[in-house]
């Protein structure tokens, strides 16, 4: 990922499709795509289903070779992955709070510029219990300027 002569930021469509438990959920959102230093944010807003409603904000941090997940709002979480490692995270929602880890078998990482993909494999730890394996695929495309 080189960004060294792009712009700062640009606005993004996100195609998010998760696998788990033989679910496939695949959301379309758009977004905001913020560059700084060798990191590529992306921002955007997950409506919340149940009784309160609400929104979280989402944001992925793509490194090099690692990736951050945040999430504040209704509920709020961080999730690092990184190819081959078990990193620690936590959940809180205003019905509990977890600790977690995610242990990271695939992490494909292919942007060009803000647009491309990534994708991840793992699998979940809730407190030191195997909680289930995820797929994760996000993609990204930078919307054009008219």
């Amino acid at each position: 990922m080189e960004f060294e002569h792009m712009p700062h930021n640009a606005k993004v469509q996100i195609r998010l499709h998760s696998h788990h438990d033989g679910e496939d959920v695949v959301q379309e959102l758009l977004g905001e795509a913020i560059m700084r230093g060798k990191h590529l944010y992306i921002r955007y807003d997950e409506p919340q289903e149940g009784p309160e409603g609400g929104t979280t904000r989402n944001t992925v941090k793509i490194g090099p070779d690692e990736l951050k997940l945040i999430r504040h709002g209704e509920v709020q979480s961080e999730q690092s992955f990184a190819l081959g490692r078990r990193l620690p995270g936590f959940y809180r929602s205003p019905y509990l709070s977890l600790n977690m880890s995610a242990h990271t078998q695939k992490l494909d990482i292919r942007m060009d510029g803000f647009t491309g993909q990534v994708s991840w494999t793992y699998d979940l730890y809730v407190f030191e219990d195997f909680s289930g394996h995820f797929a994760i695929s996000l993609h990204i495309q930078e919307e054009q300027q008219s």
